[in-house]
């Protein structure tokens, strides 16, 4: 996935002056997981409620 270098402005613009190189990269990391789940919403590639509770509820089967 690619990003505008004008985004980029925009994500860095909105920081304090001062601001860790590594919050920087989190936030850009965090975008990029965003987006692609925002992609894979419309896209239908989706996990019902229902269907996550039938999965982890076998984890504390004993």
């Amino acid at each position: 996935m690619t990003i505008a270098k004008q985004e980029v402005f925009e994500l860095i613009k909105d920081l304090p002056d001062e601001v860790d190189i590594d919050e920087i990269i989190y936030r850009l990391y965090l975008r990029q997981k965003l987006e692609s789940a925002e992609k894979d919403v419309r896209e239908g590639r989706l996990v019902s409620h229902e269907e996550v509770v039938k999965e982890t509820s076998k984890w504390f089967a004993k």
